[in-house]
């Protein structure tokens, strides 16, 4: 058994710190360690996008990193833009444009198009089409989703 390392984040907005394994996965570390199960692994190969989370402000595959290698970091996850009693702007948009369906993959999408609207122009849907190409949606629901990212590209003021 290895010794245990100590981490320090900043997970939507809160600074932790805790002793962890040093093999353990961050998207692990979200979900039992800091309880914020919005997280969701899905393939687990950083193919399908459930895990996505912004690490420094980018979105990262959380089932890809190990806790360790987040140290230092600044983490938000889906729990961090909005609540239900408060939804978050991307939020309304998916649920105003029925862009859920089972929701399992929801989170990775809503972290992923945080990312996308902050850093790409989306000027159109082939572009918000292949800003989403790494998330993947078992139920389909890709055509709901386009929309919604339309109107939030579409609604946002100047690019970052």
């Amino acid at each position: 058994m290895s010794a245990r390392a100590e981490i320090t984040v900043t997970v939507n907005g809160l600074s932790t710190t805790r002793a962890v394994d040093p093999r353990l996965l961050l998207s692990d570390f979200l979900r039992h360690e800091l309880g914020l199960t919005g997280t969701h692994v899905g393939c687990e190969h950083g193919v399908c996008g459930a895990c996505t989370i912004l690490l420094d402000g980018r979105s990262a595959r959380a089932c890809l990193m190990l806790a360790v290698q987040a140290d230092g970091a600044t983490i938000d996850t889906v729990e961090g833009l909005g609540s239900m009693e408060a939804l978050g702007r991307v939020q309304t948009a998916f649920r105003d444009h029925h862009a859920l369906q089972c929701g399992f993959c929801t989170p990775g999408f809503l972290m992923t198009i945080t990312d996308m609207l902050r850093h790409h122009a989306l000027e159109s849907d082939a572009q918000i089409r292949e800003a989403l190409s790494g998330n993947i949606c078992r139920c389909t629901g890709y055509e709901h989703i386009v929309n919604a990212v339309r109107e939030l590209a579409r609604e946002r003021g100047p690019l970052k």
